[in-house]
């Protein structure tokens, strides 16, 4: 029985290495990503529970389980997805350089576990390990690069477009034809730069032409090459 639960209490451990599952620090070898685990603070965030906030504390936020949706509100208060955050993903770096908050949120789409690194360690690691300062770099980089194809991809006239090109995205990321919509249609609806009535009759027009075969948050992928030249 004793061994049991040690078994459980390493898969555990496991389980919990948020550093694992960040490209920041994954290629750093296993003794050094313990070392950075040891300082880092895990969390649970209930549904519509808000994780950053600009008046909230510097601190890289890395999702290990669940969805964060990260938005900024408008002058009119009008909220304006940017982003969701998955498994594996991170948000909070650029504060951590100094950088300011003026009207950035991180809100969990669903019940969420998150490690938190605060600014002050997060520096020490950055002398510690140099080589993450460039790896930063880089990913701040793809980041910028993603940011600037979301500014394009608004930019398509017609929304169904918008969501021809979502789709074959999330389709390439999960490596399947079957879907599940990481946000709400209303998230979502805001994402395309467009009303939820708009979106759900654009899902209509899909399903119509054979596209794809949806309930509710779940949708098939029935004809790629199709989408693709929607």
């Amino acid at each position: 029985m004793p061994h049991s639960t040690e078994n459980l209490e390493t898969t555990t451990s496991h389980q919990h290495l948020c550093v694992t599952l960040v490209p920041l620090f994954n290629h750093l070898d296993t003794a050094d990503q313990e070392k950075i685990n040891q300082l880092v603070h895990h969390r649970h965030f209930s549904k519509g529970e808000q994780v950053l906030t600009p008046d909230g504390e510097p601190q890289l936020v890395i999702v290990a389980r669940g969805n964060l949706k990260v938005y900024q509100l408008s002058a009119a208060g009008r909220e304006q997805l940017l982003r969701v955050v998955s498994p594996g993903g991170y948000e909070g770096e650029s504060q951590l350089f100094g950088a300011s908050n003026n009207d950035l949120f991180a809100e969990a789409l669903q019940p969420t576990e998150v490690c938190l690194l605060k600014q002050a360690d997060f520096q020490r690691l950055l002398l510690n390990y140099p080589q993450l300062s460039l790896k930063l770099l880089e990913l701040t980089a793809n980041k910028m690069t993603a940011v600037e194809q979301q500014t394009q991809f608004l930019l398509m006239e017609k929304v169904e477009e918008r969501l021809a090109k979502y789709l074959t995205d999330l389709q390439v990321a999960v490596g399947s034809l079957e879907l599940t919509i990481p946000m709400k249609m209303k998230e979502l609806a805001a994402y395309l730069g467009t009303t939820p009535e708009t979106l759900s009759r654009k899902f209509k027009l899909l399903e119509e032409k054979k596209l794809i075969r949806r309930k509710s948050s779940n949708v098939t992928i029935l004809d790629v090459e199709g989408l693709e030249e929607l």
